[in-house]
């Protein structure tokens, strides 16, 4: 069976949705939702290939049509493989992550970059290929191929970590007016999520860094500079990760410290009252001993000299803790 025939069967409007492919002819003519075979044709001058949650059958043509290799292939289907760049006979294979901003989860993305074609493909629908397919449709994007694609992914998916990151700077603002519990399980929400985007941003880097540098993916000077430009934005994020992480590390431990000196008010003031009623238990628990001959138990005064005794006692103490300034 025929790639364009397997791509357009009884359920052909889905699947011709779940993969895309959007053709470059020689003269910078576009032409989308063509069909995979199209790619090879003699006018074309590149072509880029997007499998947005495919089915099984879909997912066969990694192998059957383009022939990557498996362990490529494999890494596709790996639950969040951490950012990566791989390199293989006739191709580059790029592991990129990009944030669900309702969850804050991460999501891969994964890209097949070949001189004449790029092929993308997310388990998951991706919001960041409509704004990528905009701008690639640009005239001036249309002529630099494949390697200018990944430019374009890794920029739109860099450039919308910033919203995440003010919005949680905007939750972090809005939690001082919380108390209690709430504030404390809203904090370490936060963190959670600064932890979890610092662990992506921090592979990003790294693969940024290494597409710069590497001699199997040779960067002109001039895209250089557009990914030294997405290596900018990650650091100015990294910093900004760094920086709200140390707010709430502060704001965490002003919390605690307040528990602590609110706990160590109320342990004092208890501690005062146990203090003060010590000697005064003492002595009711001398005199209640109910012997016969215990002296002054006669005394008609005795019981009224008893509590006169007890309360200098008391306020005696209570001077004494407050010249002591136990009481500040």
């Amino acid at each position: 069976m025929k790639i364009e025939n397997a791509l357009t069967g009884t359920q052909g409007v889905v699947r011709q949705h779940m993969v895309n492919v959007l053709v470059i002819t020689n003269d910078n003519q576009i032409i989308d939702h063509a069909s995979l075979n199209r790619i090879a044709q003699p006018d074309v001058k590149w072509s880029w290939i997007d499998f947005e949650a495919p089915d099984e059958e879909e997912a066969k043509l990694l192998h059957d049509f383009f022939h990557f290799h498996p362990l490529s292939i494999e890494d596709c289907f790996q639950y969040l493989q951490r950012p990566k760049l791989d390199h293989y006979d006739d191709y580059d294979f790029l592991v990129l992550q990009s944030i669900n901003p309702a969850s804050l989860e991460a999501e891969e993305i994964d890209l097949f970059l070949a001189p004449k074609f790029a092929v993308s493909f997310h388990l998951a629908p991706s919001p960041q290929i409509g704004v990528i397919r905009q701008r690639l449709c640009q005239q001036s994007a249309l002529a630099k191929g494949p390697r200018y694609l990944a430019y374009i992914v890794m920029d739109v998916i860099v450039d919308e970590y910033f919203p995440l990151i003010y919005g949680l700077e905007d939750r972090l603002s809005q939690i001082e007016t919380i108390t209690g519990t709430e504030f404390i399980n809203a904090l370490y929400q936060i963190r959670d999520h600064l932890l979890s985007l610092r662990r992506t941003v921090v592979p990003m880097r790294e693969l940024i860094y290494k597409i710069m540098n590497t001699d199997h993916l040779p960067v002109p000077k001039e895209e250089k500079m557009h990914f030294k430009d997405i290596d900018d934005h990650l650091v100015k994020i990294s910093e900004m990760i760094e920086s709200n992480r140390e707010i709430t590390a502060d704001m965490r431990d002003s919390y605690i410290s307040l528990n602590s000196f609110r706990l160590n008010t109320i342990m004092k003031t208890l501690t005062i009252i146990a203090s003060i009623f010590i000697p005064l238990t003492f002595i009711v628990g001398v005199y209640g001993m109910n012997f016969d001959y215990m002296p002054e138990l006669r005394m008609h005064s005795g019981y009224f000299i008893t509590l006169i005794v007890m309360g200098l006692i008391a306020v005696g103490m209570m001077i004494g803790f407050w010249i002591k300034g136990w009481f500040e």
